[in-house]
């Protein structure tokens, strides 16, 4: 019998992400109008919606549907935000970035990811983005400040060239900490340097290219 992707699409909003404390309409209507299942691999479509991470390849992951959710209420996007994106993946967040905002800047280190992403957003009428593949921890720069900042990967500890990237006011959405349990952070820029700092929930990701612990010798 063939899968029924919009009852699957609804039943993953209505019996996962909306329990796990995502409350906002316009987030939980973006989850469940954009299609996730065509953007995953073909060989994971009938997995598009359970509750686990789906592998994409370079021993990265898609993230789970609740933190995907918990993720885009955090940042609470107006239509105004430029948003800039940091580890693009499958481009499913990025669709429900730009379907939240003005405009999305994604950037990612596999070329493939960007490629991949890049014909998934257009087959989904997405096209307030710009994608770019660059290693953001170290080398990729941008060229103007965002209303918000969401990193889809996880850190050891937050660089500071990112913090510069971002407006008074900008919210910047980590996942930082020493695996297995790395923490959701939110940063709300305050003015001249200052961040007030917020954490949200537990999670556990792949690190970012060049964003691990740094390794410890035990003699």
């Amino acid at each position: 019998m063939a899968m029924n992707f919009d009852q699957a699409r609804l039943n993953m909003v209505e019996n996962q992400v909306r329990p796990w404390e995502v409350l906002d309409g316009r987030v939980l209507d973006v989850i469940a109008k954009i299609h996730r299942e065509d953007f995953v691999a073909a060989a994971h479509r009938q997995l598009a919606f359970a509750d686990l991470c789906l592998p994409l390849g370079h021993d990265e992951v898609m993230m789970k549907p609740v933190v995907e959710g918990r993720v885009l209420q955090a940042l609470d996007l107006k239509p105004t935000d430029r948003v800039l994106e940091i580890g693009t993946g499958s481009g499913f967040l990025t669709a429900c970035l730009a379907s939240l905002a003005a405009h999305v800047t994604s950037v990612d280190v596999h070329a493939d990811f960007t490629a991949a992403a890049t014909k998934r957003l257009q087959n989904a009428g997405i096209h307030n983005v710009s994608l770019a593949t660059g290693e953001a921890v170290e080398a990729w720069q941008p060229d103007e400040l965002f209303d918000a900042l969401v990193v889809t990967g996880a850190v050891s500890s937050i660089p500071p060239r990112w913090l510069s990237w971002l407006k008074t006011d900008a919210r910047a959405l980590v996942i930082r900490g020493q695996s297995p349990v790395q923490h959701a952070t939110l940063l709300t820029h305050e003015g001249a340097g200052r961040y007030r700092e917020e954490t949200l929930f537990e999670t556990d990701l792949p690190y970012l290219t060049h964003a691990e612990p740094l390794k410890r010798f035990v003699f």
